[in-house]
């Protein structure tokens, strides 16, 4: 083959890479990344397209007792546009299996947190870790099941230092089995680092 020949192949090949990328049809997609990663500001720009839209929000309601969770709240709150629907619910099997528009869920570590506590994980209450399953089987069947679009926010706790404390320890490693289970359902998987996306083969 000619240099130009070989040049052409890689145009083409590029430019169907490009076409296989927009052209499709993502129902469901997972954004990962850290702290102050950019994460959500991804999620929000990825559905900002649908007319009607409903943004679960499973984390704790804000409240007097911590001022700074509160105005991260209140942050999320104003970016949020004001035809979207806000849902704050544990409940993410239940949305999932009833939801009629497409979701946004932000996110699933804080959800994770809320419901760690609520099967008795963090007090060491007997029987935590069959509720525990439970719970996370039910959302993974639901998710598998959802026919709206969904963009679900996650966080990426695995390549920092190893937690000090046995339930620092205990919430990393079941959101990173979560996150594994998740992203096999997924269409897309993109993890921002930094502000920039990289989207995951």
């Amino acid at each position: 083959m000619t240099k130009l020949t070989h040049r052409l192949a890689r145009s083409l090949e590029i430019l169907a890479r490009v076409l296989r990328r927009y052209g499709r049809d993502d129902r469901k997609v997972l954004v990962l990344g850290g702290v102050r990663s950019g994460k959500s500001r991804h999620a929000e720009r990825l559905v900002a397209h649908h007319p009607h839209l409903v943004y679960v929000a499973p984390g704790l309601p804000p409240s007097g007792d911590d001022p700074e969770w509160a105005a991260r709240v209140a942050a999320h709150r104003a970016r949020r546009p004001h035809h979207w629907t806000t849902v704050e619910t544990t409940d993410l099997a239940g949305v999932l299996r009833t939801a009629t528009s497409p979701l946004l869920i932000d996110c699933l570590g804080t959800w994770l947190s809320r419901v760690l506590d609520e099967v008795g994980a963090w007090a060491g209450r007997a029987g935590w870790e069959q509720r525990l399953d439970e719970r996370l089987e039910d959302f993974l069947a639901a998710w598998h099941e959802a026919r709206v679009p969904i963009v679900a926010v996650s966080n990426e706790v695995g390549s920092g230092v190893v937690p000090a404390t046995v339930s620092g320890r205990l919430f990393r490693d079941v959101l990173g089995a979560l996150n594994n289970r998740v992203s096999a359902d997924c269409d897309r998987v993109s993890l921002i680092v930094a502000g920039r996306v990289l989207d995951l083969p």
